[in-house]
């Protein structure tokens, strides 16, 4: 259990407990045992109700497969003409052979395709994706994205010089 629990069991729990046993012993009044009785069901319950829903609201633990697929920009985040131009514009895909294919698609020219590799390293337990690319690349895969992840899935952060923070989601892009 955690601080504040100890705490509560070592300075209110316990001593209340020896004092209703204390009292329900010299006085043998039903009362003070049906008082005992109710905290203790009422913190294994609370115990109980806490261990059933920790998986509800725990963090995603990510593995190296999970990267695998199709990215998009994330056009919640931020929605607006400038989400819809970068969504328009960039997405990329991470293959089962770790293999990174960065697609940029102007409008108003020839679409660019950056090819690198990826890994992963789990230094806290969940999967950090790492990008390798050839130089020269485009100015958003110049560092190794950012990984927030939520309790169902995830998305990735890159810091890019020219556009700033841009959210890619997992998602099938199509052409606006």
């Amino acid at each position: 259990m955690g601080f504040g629990f100890n705490m509560l069991f070592a300075l209110f729990l316990l001593p209340l407990t020896v004092m209703l046993l204390v009292i329900w012993a010299l006085t043998r009044k039903a009362l003070f045992g049906k008082a005992l009785g109710i905290i203790w069901l009422s913190i294994f319950a609370l115990v109980f109700f806490s261990v059933l829903t920790r998986p509800l609201s725990e963090k995603k633990k990510l593995t190296k497969e999970d990267y695998y697929g199709e990215y998009v920009i994330d056009r919640n985040y931020f929605p607006g003409k400038q989400a819809e131009w970068q969504y328009n514009n960039f997405h990329f895909i991470i293959n089962p052979d770790d293999s990174i294919y960065f697609y940029s698609t102007p409008k108003d020219g020839p679409a660019t395709v950056f090819k690198g590799r990826i890994s992963t390293s789990a230094p806290y337990g969940s999967a950090r994706l790492i990008i390798y690319m050839p130089v020269p690349t485009h100015h958003i895969l110049t560092t190794d994205p950012t990984v927030y992840r939520k309790v169902w899935n995830f998305f990735l952060v890159f810091n890019s010089p020219k556009f700033g923070n841009m959210y890619f989601t997992k998602g099938k892009w199509e052409p606006q």
